[in-house]
C-alpha cells in the first residue's frame, strides 16, 4: 500500500501529475483544484490511495487526511468508484460534504457528474454518522480558491494557459453554462477548456 507521496512535480496534465520519487515517475490522479496548486519543479507532498484492480493500478491523491477519509468513505458506496469519488472531491471539499451528509441533502451530490439521484440518495444514507469531519470547520488556510469560477481559472493557468486567456474563457464558459455547471469546477472546467480550443493551449507546439 503507497499510502503518501513526497517528490518533485515532474508534469502536470489535466487531473493527473507525475511525481517523482526515488528516480521513478508516479502518475497521480488528483482534483482540478488541487492540481492548480502544484507547480511543475516544485516538491510536492500527497496522501494517497491505491486502488488495484485486475488489469490496473492507480494512484489518487489527495491534500490531506480530511480528503482522503472522504474518498475511502465514499468508495464504501454502492454504485460509487474512485472517480466518482474524486468528481465529489472536485465539487465539494470534506467538510461541506459531511455537512449535505448531516442536513441530508442528497441535492448537493446529484449536481456531481456521473451521480445520479438514487446514488446521491445512498451517499446521504451510507455515510450518516460516518464522517468524523466538522461542517463548520474553516479550509480557507488551505488557499483554494473562493468560488468556482476562480478555481477553474486558477487550474486553467497551472496547466499552462495565459491568464488573460484563460480569464476570458472562463467568463465565456459561465455565461453559456447552466446553473448546475455554473456549481461544479470539472463542469466548468470543461466548458471554459473548449473555448479555448487545444491549438492555443500553451506549450502545444513542443
Amino acid at each position: 500500500m503507497i499510502s503518501s507521496v513526497r517528490g518533485t512535480v515532474l508534469a502536470i496534465a489535466g487531473p493527473a501529475v507525475i511525481i517523482e520519487v526515488g528516480g521513478v515517475g508516479l502518475a497521480v490522479q488528483v482534483t482540478p483544484q488541487h492540481a492548480a496548486s502544484l507547480r511543475v519543479g516544485s516538491e510536492a507532498s500527497v496522501r494517497t490511495a491505491l486502488i488495484v484492480r485486475e488489469d490496473d493500478l492507480s494512484l489518487f491523491g489527495f491534500v490531506d487526511a480530511d480528503e482522503l477519509t472522504v474518498f475511502d468513505a465514499l468508495r464504501g458506496v454502492t454504485g460509487v468508484g474512485p472517480k466518482s469519488a474524486m468528481g465529489v472531491l472536485a465539487a465539494m471539499d470534506p467538510s461541506q460534504i459531511a455537512a449535505a451528509v448531516n442536513a441530508e441533502d442528497d441535492a448537493a451530490f446529484r449536481k456531481v457528474s456521473g451521480i445520479g439521484p438514487k446514488t446521491a440518495k445512498l451517499i446521504v444514507v451510507s455515510l450518516a454518522g460516518k464522517l468524523a469531519i466538522s461542517p463548520t470547520s474553516n479550509r480557507s488556510s488551505t488557499g483554494k480558491p473562493s468560488s468556482v469560477s476562480d478555481s477553474v481559472l486558477v487550474a486553467l493557468v497551472g496547466l499552462g494557459w495565459n491568464e488573460r486567456a484563460a480569464s476570458q474563457a472562463v467568463e465565456e464558459a459561465v455565461a453559456g453554462a447552466t446553473e448546475s455547471e455554473r456549481e461544479t469546477v470539472p463542469a466548468l472546467l470543461r466548458l471554459a477548456l473548449t473555448r479555448l480550443g487545444p491549438s492555443q493551449f500553451a506549450g502545444s507546439s513542443n
